[in-house]
């Protein structure tokens, strides 16, 4: 298949790297000309604009397929804007980024081309795993692209139609909002355990725990890399979590439909405290988990 894929940052790369090992075709263009040169490098066809990658997909009479990894909100607007002149019904359009699952509602039904709202689960890590995909949209268009999203994901096992149009942000929302959680868990069992009676070795309380226990868990596996990594007092770790929009929509949804989410809305209000203070051991764990699966950046404490 020839997929066009916007947007070459982390995750737009990985989507680039794993459909080529898979020996899909790959035009590839970013706003960062050094990204779209790095990609080429990799083997893919590099494109200067949207509309260049858009003429470079030749689709002979069985319409472009075009990858969107770029941040929710605007940029997807914008870069559908531009898109716009050369699409039409044939065509499929993926939106792999944390979009709201209503802006993927009404993107679906303004969109000239099948519109497919891919949840993306993994981080950077996937880069070898694959990613857990989770699908909206048309029946024909997510059949359509199986092949690339048995590539970008573990494989078949790992992707999924979920149902019609915003239902793939939907569940990767609602997943978003389940994360909060679990690390908030974690986080409060292991604050337990570093303010409790024995002086413990943290990494190696987590690895234990995670051959065999109940709650053994990716998650976990991270836990082990912050204390491998900080120490098991997590060093100059902030206690400030960044993030929350999908959390935030979970809890607005749960809201409206009237759905009790204690343990998220609870992670969540956590979460925006953490920037009012620099206590809590748990918050600085959920800090650096958050590098451990997004490799987003970890704030640490001043002077240490």
């Amino acid at each position: 298949m020839e997929l066009g894929v916007i947007g070459l940052g982390r995750m737009g790369r990985i989507v680039v790297d794993r459909s080529l090992a898979a020996g899909h075709d790959v035009v590839a263009f970013d706003l960062d000309a050094e990204a779209t040169a790095a990609a080429a490098e990799a083997g893919a066809t590099p494109a200067d604009s949207v509309a260049d990658l858009a003429e470079r997909l030749a689709t002979g009479g069985d319409g472009k397929r075009i990858w969107l990894m770029v941040p929710a909100g605007d940029a997807v607007d914008a870069t559908l804007d531009e898109l716009d002149p050369h699409l039409d019904a044939a065509d499929v359009v993926v939106d792999g980024g944390n979009s709201h699952f209503r802006d993927s509602t009404r993107r679906a039904e303004s969109t000239d081309a099948a519109y497919l709202d891919c949840g993306t689960s993994g981080g950077p890590a996937s880069a070898e795993a694959g990613f857990s995909l989770m699908v909206g949209g048309p029946e024909w268009a997510y059949d359509e692209l199986a092949p690339v999203f048995d590539a970008v994901a573990t494989g078949p096992a790992g992707h999924d139609r979920m149902g019609g149009s915003g239902a793939g942000h939907y569940v990767k929302m609602v997943h978003n909002g389940v994360e909060y959680a679990l690390m908030a868990a974690y986080g409060e069992g292991f604050e337990l355990l570093h303010e409790g009676r024995y002086d413990l070795d943290l990494e190696a309380v987590a690895r234990t725990w995670n051959n065999g226990a109940v709650i053994r868990s990716w998650l976990l596996e991270l836990c082990e890399e912050a204390f491998r990594e900080e120490g098991s007092d997590l060093g100059d770790v902030a206690d400030r979590v960044e993030g929350g929009s999908t959390g935030t929509w979970t809890v607005q949804e749960a809201l409206e439909q009237e759905v009790p989410l204690p343990l998220i809305y609870q992670a969540l209000s956590e979460r925006f405290g953490s920037r009012a203070d620099d206590g809590r051991f748990s918050r600085r764990l959920s800090n650096r988990l958050r590098y451990g699966f997004g490799r987003h950046e970890v704030p640490r404490r001043d002077g240490e």
